[in-house]
């Protein structure tokens, strides 16, 4: 088995196509306490997790900065209101051996699972009660975990509910609320084909070599201050600026496709009708009247504007709050959160015919809509690239909630366990109702 040290680890920090050729470590391996990441007075060179290096955001590093981005980026808080009421616990011994099969013909333990998706945080709950709760690597009850994309499924919850209320129109296009993306592949976009992602945008969601070269994905995380500006770039400086500067490949309503600067676009036009910030917004929304137990923040750029595409941060605990809102209909503990309207649009999802040729583990003869995934059987998704996700079980009455720093972006590398190991437990909980 493959042993990294510290100087192992530096070497391929600052040789990111190492990575990709060689078998990465193991969960165990690449706990941040093992590698000493960020420990020390000063810490050692090889040790540090850095933005002006972009370190952080090569993996085993990851495993450190997932859980600290507020120390390595620009962050805006989203407060916490009234004290908060702390889930009931019903703790079910023998999950962890609980055995099932993969997508990909392995067979394997709940436990196993845990390690093989790099998992920092997982907690399950049943009815409303944490039935499994578990943290590793450098993650901890009491702090906030990059959630990714998971964000998307906030700022779609809001542009539903705003919809519900009369004060956004899905049929009316970006421009009409927003004229700087006029000119833009978002201008004549309608406000669901946003929702949905069903637009002819120039940009490509390619995540391999990013930092490494100029790809679509590198310039949007350069505008957004994920990394550093190369010497010499004149390319957009800001979320808004981006998303501005992307132009149209084809007519907006047919299949399909997932594109980050489509949830920066519906995030900008939440902004401008309601005029307050989206940090404000989730605050006010979910942060404040459901009464979590941590602040969440959000990532912004030079200007202040917040990554509505994959930005928030939050403990694992709030993140399951939310889900199990959702799976409540939008009410949490007698209020209404989410109005019915709003939760019925994203219960129903998008138009499976366009998701048809996607082709995603799990997720075959599922759909997209309202900026949350579906699976076919009624499960409904929120998904972050490394492995984060919210997962919303009516009919088994569960909710799950992982953060993870898997070491492949792209979540096709977990959900041959994720789909399976979530399905085994949602059975496991129907065949042991009521035992300990």
């Amino acid at each position: 088995m493959l042993r990294w040290n510290l100087a192992l680890v530096g070497a391929v920090m600052l040789n990111p196509v190492a990575l990709a050729q060689t078998a990465p470590p193991t969960a165990v391996e690449s706990e941040p306490g093992k590698l000493m990441l960020m420990q020390g007075f000063p810490v050692p060179p090889a040790a540090q997790v850095r933005w002006d290096d972009q370190s952080m955001w090569d993996f085993p590093k990851t495993r450190w900065s997932f859980s600290h981005m507020r120390e390595l980026l620009p962050t805006v808080a989203i407060h916490r209101g009234a004290p908060a009421k702390l889930f009931p616990r019903a703790e079910r011994s023998g999950l962890d051996a609980l055995r099932f099969a993969t997508l990909d013909g392995r067979t394997m333990t709940w436990r196993e699972s845990l390690d093989a998706n790099y998992t920092d945080g997982i907690v399950v709950l049943h009815r409303g009660r944490i039935v499994y709760e578990r943290y590793f690597g450098a993650f901890g009850p009491a702090d906030q975990h990059i959630a990714m994309s998971v964000t998307k499924s906030f700022i779609g919850t809001l542009a539903e509910t705003l919809i519900a209320r009369g004060k956004l129109d899905p049929d009316r296009t970006a421009a009409s609320y927003v004229p700087e993306l006029a000119a833009s592949g978002f201008g004549d976009a309608t406000i669901r084909q946003l929702l949905d992602m069903r637009i002819g945008l120039d940009y490509t969601e390619d995540y391999n070599g990013m930092g490494t070269r100029m790809s679509d994905v590198t310039r949007m995380v350069i505008a957004l201050g994920w990394r550093p500006r190369p010497a010499g770039y004149d390319g957009p400086d800001g979320g808004y600026a981006y998303a501005a500067s992307l132009k149209k490949d084809g007519e907006h309503g047919g299949g399909f496709v997932y594109r980050t600067p489509i949830s920066m676009a519906l995030g900008w036009v939440l902004e401008r009708i309601t005029g307050k910030p989206l940090a404000q917004q989730i605050e006010q929304q979910f942060w404040s009247p459901m009464g979590m137990e941590q602040e969440a923040n959000l990532s912004v750029d030079r200007m202040g504007t917040a990554f509505a595409g994959g930005g928030l941060s939050a403990s694992l605990r709030d993140m399951a709050r939310f889900g199990e809102m959702i799976r409540l209909g939008g009410r949490w503990q007698g209020r209404e959160i989410v109005p019915p309207a709003a939760i019925a649009a994203i219960v129903k999802g998008g138009d499976p015919a366009a998701f048809a040729n996607v082709n995603y583990p799990g997720l075959d003869g599922g759909n997209y809509g309202s900026q949350w995934w579906h699976r076919p059987g009624g499960q409904i998704l929120a998904l972050g690239v490394n492995g984060q996700g919210i997962y919303i079980d009516r009919e088994a009455e569960m909710v799950i909630v992982r953060f993870a720093s898997h070491p492949v972006a792209g979540n096709r590398a977990n959900t041959p366990v994720t789909i399976p190991a979530y399905d085994a437990v949602a059975t496991w909980l129907r065949a042991n109702d009521g035992k300990r």
